[in-house]
């Protein structure tokens, strides 16, 4: 059995698994394949392929030209680049992780941190043996916005809220009620941007979300957001 991981950039996916007990033939894809045709030829000859989310497209024109593929596995339990319709007519089996949220809502944390106390410049001017570069933004009593309040949004709201911050949320399907139960005020779009030192974005990009934050919404922020 020949197994090939795709699109691991950062050469982590062998040493989160033990591939030995498989007993097969473990190819690593570092590097992203530049069309269809790449991706056709480089895995022609795999009985297993494990994307890495969604880096790679698996369209129907795809799929059926890898005649020997018997197992799509994804990390994650949802992945839209992958027909499932098609993998399925195919006879090919997908499969996929559980998820966890909290790796995202801590990263969140940190570019936020990063951008308010300004740490980049900080660790910079101490390598170059410089020393304090600025104060940065207190958070406490500073407004978080979230535009998305689904599980990943409601846990940013909440460690923002440890923070002293006040929470407001906004999204398409968010009702007040929704919010309220969530620990965080309903605003207006406008309003969301308008009142907003920290705006965070959880929604899922899609024909419905494309374009959702432009320039009219960016240049309702404050200058000190």
């Amino acid at each position: 059995m020949r197994i090939a991981i795709l699109d691991d950039y950062q050469g982590v996916a062998l040493g989160l698994a033990d591939w030995d007990s498989l007993h097969a033939e473990v190819h690593v894809f570092a590097e992203a394949f530049e069309n269809e045709e790449a991706v056709v030829m480089a895995l022609a000859e795999y009985e297993v392929v494990v994307a890495m989310r969604e880096r790679t497209p698996f369209p129907p024109s795809t799929l059926k030209r890898l005649p020997r593929l018997k197992l799509l596995v994804t990390t994650g339990p949802v992945n839209a680049a992958i027909d499932l319709d098609a993998a399925h007519r195919l006879g090919i089996t997908v499969c996929g992780t559980g998820y966890f949220s909290y790796p995202t809502v801590e990263l969140t944390w940190g570019l936020i941190l990063s951008a308010a106390r300004l740490i980049p410049q900080q660790v910079d001017s101490v390598r170059r043996g410089g020393w304090q570069e600025g104060l940065g933004m207190s958070l406490r009593g500073a407004t978080l916005g979230v535009l998305g309040l689904g599980r990943l949004g409601t846990a940013v709201a909440e460690i923002g809220r440890a923070f002293g911050m006040e929470t407001i949320a906004w999204s398409k399907n968010l009702t007040p009620a929704d919010a309220q139960a969530k620990g965080t005020a309903y605003v207006s779009r406008d309003e969301l941007f308008t009142r907003s030192d920290v705006l965070s974005i959880h929604v899922v990009l899609s024909e419905r979300t494309r374009g959702l934050v432009g320039e009219r919404e960016l240049g309702l922020m404050k200058s000190t957001a």
